[in-house]
């Protein structure tokens, strides 16, 4: 009943992951030096947790800052916009940019059809980002 009651509240959930957070803390071996972030990873991990922080995966946050070597303060989201060639409208900034993306390409880039859920986003076209491509290939013109 106890069980029940906890997974109900959503505490159980959140207690198994504050221990996996904990667990993988005490495991992380800091003598061993981390590879360091590319401007792409660390762009990446920002989107990332900002979307996990929203949607309060605070442990889930906190093992990928401390397991990416992310830094611990967040990279501010106009910057983080700025760098992505984002243009968001009003509605858009109440939610991580990351569900801006996500609506841009599920609807072709077709500003109208976007649900409330999901705010309109410009994503600007720079030839010069050729983030498909592995690091080697990119910037090479």
């Amino acid at each position: 009943v106890l069980k029940d009651t906890l997974e109900k509240r959503g505490a159980l959930g959140q207690i198994k992951a504050r221990i996996r957070a904990e667990v993988f803390n005490a495991l992380d071996d800091q003598s061993e030096p981390r590879p360091p972030l590319s401007h792409e990873n660390l762009l990446i991990n920002e989107l990332i947790r900002e979307y996990l922080e929203y949607n309060k995966y605070k442990y889930a946050a906190s093992v990928l800052t401390s397991e990416s070597g992310q830094p611990e303060v967040p990279l501010d989201r106009q910057f983080l916009a700025k760098e992505l060639n984002i243009i968001e409208d009003a509605n858009g900034k109440s939610v991580p940019l990351l569900y801006g993306i996500i609506s841009h390409f599920l609807h072709g880039g077709k500003e109208e059809s976007t649900q409330n859920t999901l705010p309109k986003v410009s994503l600007l076209n720079n030839p010069k980002q050729n983030l498909g491509k592995p690091p080697t290939e990119r910037n090479q013109k």
